[in-house]
């Protein structure tokens, strides 16, 4: 891998391509010139309220404008930024009790924060202003202003000064969702996020002409490494509204969910898209046709917050496998665990100033998953061990039932929890996104030559709606929401 820094990939397109397009938002279009003008008004604007070197910033909010300039910004100086969404008091709370250590009288020692205001607008129900009173007694809050509200008129700025800039730099802080409900914070250098993207691209082409549209949230890994890819390719980045159907003009490349594509598929709309990456458990053939007769090219990949996003990769090809290992990452199989090597795992768990590897004794990570090899080469994922239940003495996947149901025609996505039996032990029950739940017997005919009858739910309930604090849907919030709610069913 050669020796780019975030620094150096930055200024290589200031010099060679000032005036090309890189950073496109709903008010402008920024040329990598101007992106160097704005994130060191950014930068000087970070300085002048303490930030230096080494300090921790949680940046909280959806993704905006704003939020990816501050982030470069950070960057430049080399502070590392925190990423959350904007959730209760209480939660972010816990992940300030993460990041900081405590100082003098209930305030953390070196602890900033800043909020996305629109974000924070949005959610007035979770947020009070009583809560930003509590967090002005714990941490500095930054104030910093609107993108369009800064100058881009060249002027003599070095937007790249900074003493020390290496691979090592310290470059972000993701919260794992976590299957236990309590989220670790994975904190990830640049030289990892520069070998993921380098990885991907070797295969997942995105040039200098192409645009990626920053689909996913920058608080989620699969959001934050889109930025990576667009540093290190040079391309150009669009930051949407939040309406996908006017965001995806002009769009090259982006990272959906099957249920997004299909829907652009069924539009009117002639598309600009060329290569689309798909999350989620299943990927029709059929979908992947359909795009390929629009000319866009749909690739599906598994990975984790811990390897910087994308491990294995493949296009979309019916079979039951999430593709070979992409360069930079390394991948084994031991007694159906999968582990994981390789110059992009992060660095370790952050806890208050101090780094936990995740490395074993051998120096892999365990990633709790399950699977094997297909082929030779192609991983197939058979589902989290922590996810695995016995029922009558027959190990059950949460994940194979869950697989099953979401090529229902009507079921847009499923989860299955593990509850109490006197007979069995336990037994499965379903909860689907849906517009309308069927009978369980409809739902048993459809699974009839697809699983096991001991792995048909036992019952069905309709998608509840939960907080989110991230792309994925929580397993434990829906156990939680499941006890909540009803009396006839003791979760596992």
């Amino acid at each position: 891998m050669s020796g780019y820094t975030f620094l150096s990939l930055l200024s290589q397109w200031v010099d060679i391509r000032p005036h090309d397009i890189a950073y496109i938002t709903a008010h402008h279009d920024y040329t990598w010139q101007e992106l160097a003008l704005v994130t060191a008004q950014y930068q000087s604007k970070l300085h002048t309220q303490g930030l230096q070197a080494g300090d921790v910033l949680l940046l909280v909010g959806k993704n905006s404008p704003e939020l990816v300039c501050i982030y470069l910004a950070c960057l430049s100086l080399g502070i590392c930024p925190a990423f959350s969404p904007i959730q209760p008091y209480m939660q972010i709370a816990t992940k300030l009790n993460t990041l900081y250590k405590p100082g003098e009288y209930g305030k953390y020692s070196r602890a900033y924060l800043w909020f996305d205001q629109l974000s924070l607008s949005s959610h007035r129900q979770q947020w009070m202003t009583s809560d930003n009173e509590r967090l002005k007694q714990q941490v500095t809050l930054i104030n910093l202003p609107m993108l369009d509200t800064l100058s881009i008129d060249e002027y003599d700025v070095d937007c790249t000064k900074r003493d020390c800039q290496d691979l090592d730099q310290l470059a972000s802080i993701i919260f794992t969702s976590g299957s236990t409900g309590t989220p670790k914070a994975v904190l990830h250098t640049s030289g990892q996020h520069i070998a993921s993207a380098k990885g991907l691209l070797n295969r997942f082409a995105f040039g200098q002409e192409d645009c990626w549209l920053l689909s996913l949230p920058m608080y989620h890994v699969s959001g934050l490494a889109i930025i990576w890819r667009w540093l290190v390719a040079g391309g150009q980045l669009k930051v949407g509204q939040g309406n996908l159907n006017q965001d995806i003009k002009g769009v090259t490349h982006a990272s959906l969910v099957a249920t997004q594509l299909a829907r652009l598929l069924q539009t009117s709309e002639v598309l600009s898209l060329q290569r689309v990456l798909l999350g989620g458990s299943h990927i029709p053939l059929s979908l992947g046709q359909q795009a390929a007769t629009q000319g866009i090219d749909t690739w599906i990949g598994y990975g984790m917050t811990e390897a910087a996003s994308t491990v294995t990769m493949k296009r979309v090809d019916g079979k039951n496998s999430v593709g070979s290992v992409i360069s930079h990452r390394k991948v084994k199989v031991a007694q159906q665990t999968i582990y994981i090597a390789g110059d992009t795992l992060a660095q370790g768990y952050y806890k208050q100033g101090e780094v936990t590897s995740l490395l074993d004794s051998s120096g892999w990570y365990n990633s709790q998953d399950l699977g094997c090899w297909l082929d030779g080469d192609e991983l197939q994922i058979i589902g989290r061990a922590d996810n695995l239940f016995i029922s009558g003495g027959e190990n059950i996947h949460c994940e194979e039932i869950e697989a099953a149901l979401n090529a229902h025609p009507l079921i847009e996505q499923a989860f299955i929890l593990a509850v109490e039996d006197s007979e069995f032990g336990a037994r499965p029950i379903a909860i689907v996104q849906t517009q309308q739940l069927e009978s369980i017997e409809r739902y048993n005919d459809f699974l009839r030559d697809k699983l096991d009858k001991f792995k048909w739910p036992i019952f069905y309930f309709h998608m509840p709606e939960l907080p989110h604090s991230g792309i994925k849907v929580s397993r434990q919030a829906l156990k939680s929401w499941l006890t909540a709610h009803q009396n006839n069913f003791r979760v596992i």
